[in-house]
């Protein structure tokens, strides 16, 4: 019965929205990414991303166990997958975070870490549509180990020391100008003779 009900309320506020959207649709710059998004949009937006999580998720611990091997795993896998969008301290604030809508949550914020394991678990394998945050879960989720460990790396992100931090930035993809940066220090160190008027073009 309980169920029932959740799905009527939550298909009353998609209708809801729908029809906000349908009224805002031919406002010119309506759809613009470049504005912020309310403090009322944030808040019905977390409320139906959470309605919208299977409950099952929400009742879910981390079946993963904290080590330091697990979180040194995951912090590489956060660093090489996440960091270009999160920061490698979770922050957000990156060249590309702030310009999404809504904008890279930093995830250190009470907010975020007062969610549960599992509704983390499942934003992170299953993704959110309509905004930058792709599902980066492989197979069903219960294969899903890598998302669970990633969830255990979120946890300890408010925690995050200076040298983590630090270390991380050597598993961080690289820009193409990063690339010949370092592919000229590397000759360099190897003794061949580089021409530092090619060392960047666009």
């Amino acid at each position: 019965m309980f169920r029932r009900i959740k799905w009527l309320f939550f298909i009353c506020i998609l209708l809801l929205i729908g029809g906000i959207l349908a009224a805002l649709w031919f406002l010119p710059g309506t759809f613009t990414a470049k504005a912020t998004p309310p403090a009322w949009e944030i808040k019905i937006a977390r409320f139906i991303r959470h309605m919208a999580t299977p409950s099952h998720f929400l009742k879910m611990s981390n079946p993963i166990g904290f080590s330091p091997e697990i979180l040194a795993e995951a912090r590489h896998h956060f660093a090489d997958h996440c960091a270009t969008c999160h920061a490698n301290d979770g922050s957000g604030k990156t060249p590309m975070g702030p310009n999404f809508y809504p904008p890279v949550p930093d995830l250190r914020d009470s907010v975020i870490q007062s969610m549960q394991d599992g509704e983390l678990f499942y934003v992170i394998h299953s993704g959110i549509r309509f905004t930058g945050m792709p599902a980066w879960g492989k197979g069903p989720p219960e294969e899903d180990q890598e998302s669970w460990k990633l969830v255990l790396f979120i946890r300890h992100l408010p925690n995050i020391s200076p040298e983590e931090i630090a270390e991380m930035k050597k598993d961080n993809p690289q820009t193409r100008a990063e690339r010949e940066q370092q592919e000229m220090l590397d000759q360099f160190l190897s003794g061949e003779d580089v021409d530092p008027t090619t060392s960047h073009h666009h």
